[in-house]
This record gives structure tokens, sequence and C-alpha cells, in this order.
């Protein structure tokens, strides 16, 4: 290992070209290759970017506004849906209320008319009840004082003018039902 070290010693004596140091003509070409790159870039390259950009940038822009208003259009529409679905909706019900009016008017009708012939029936049978009663109440009288006549006969051995027995049977029944 002493040897390698004393060798490598040795040779470094000389003088050469530095290998970290550039030289003057390599400094030259990169600067110039630099300087060219830059102008291409500045005036041919950097200003298609910048349009294409542009463009990409005003293309998202126009989409952008285009779903905006396709959206308010939708917006809209809904809107006028409602409003149409609530006219009919008001209409419908004003309808479902005429209709019912009507048939509420038409089945108090009817029930009058029904009302006004159970009224009348109801009379026409109050006055056959009170006539058969009137007639019953004369049949009775008469076999009451037919029954008290012949029980007087048979009490007394006389019989008793009939117009006295109609005019007993006559206060016994007009007195009937009273305390």
């Amino acid at each position: 290992m002493h040897v390698v070290i004393l060798l490598i010693a040795a040779e470094g004596a000389g003088t050469g070209p530095n290998p970290i140091a550039p030289e003057v003509k390599e400094l030259v070409f990169g600067a110039g290759s630099f300087l060219v790159f830059f102008a291409v870039m500045r005036l041919w390259l950097f200003p298609r970017v910048k349009e294409g950009m542009q463009l990409r940038y005003d293309g998202i822009r126009s989409a952008h506004e285009a779903a905006q208003a396709a959206t308010d259009a939708a917006r809209a529409e809904v809107a006028r849906y409602e409003a149409a679905l609530a006219q009919v909706r008001t209409e419908a019900a004003g309808r479902v209320d005429k209709a019912r009016a009507k048939a509420d008017a038409e089945r108090q009708a009817r029930m009058s008319v029904v009302n006004a012939r159970i009224a009348q029936q109801r009379a026409e049978a109050d006055r056959e009840v009170a006539a058969a009663r009137s007639a019953a109440r004369e049949q009775v009288a008469a076999a009451v004082g037919a029954v008290a006549a012949r029980m007087a006969e048979l009490a007394v051995g006389v019989r008793p003018a009939d117009a006295a027995v109609r005019r007993a049977v006559a206060g016994t029944m007009g007195s009937e039902g009273r305390p």
C-alpha cells in the first residue's frame, strides 16, 4: 500500500489540465447554446405554449358558462313546470269543489223531496190513525155502553135509558188517561 501512495504522489507532481475547471471555449459554446435556446424559447416556443394555454382556458371557461346557462335553463324549466303543475292542481281542486258542491246541492234537493214525501205520508198515516182511533173509540164506547146497560139491568132489574148510559160512558172515557 505504501508503494501505491508513492506512485500517486509522484504522478501528481506534474502539471496538466484541471478536470474541474471548464475551458474558455466550453464556456463560450455553453453560453452561446443557452442564448440560442433562450431566444428560441422566448420568440417561438413560449408564445405557442401561452397561446395553447389561453385557448384551453377560453374553452374551459366557455364550457363552464354553457354548463351554467344549461343549469339556469333547466332550473327555469323546472320552475315553469312547477308553476304549471300548481295551476293544474288549483284548477283540479276547483273542479272537485264545484263537483262536490253540485253533488251536495243535488243530495239536498233529493233529501228535501224525500222528506216532503215522508211528511206527506206521515200526515196521511196520522189522519188514518186518528180516523181508526175515532172509529175504534166509537166501537169501544158502544161496547162499554152495552155492557154497562146490561150490568145495570142485571143489578137493578130495569134497563137504564140509552142517553144516560152514553153520557156516563162518554164522561168515563173522556176522563180516561187524566188524573
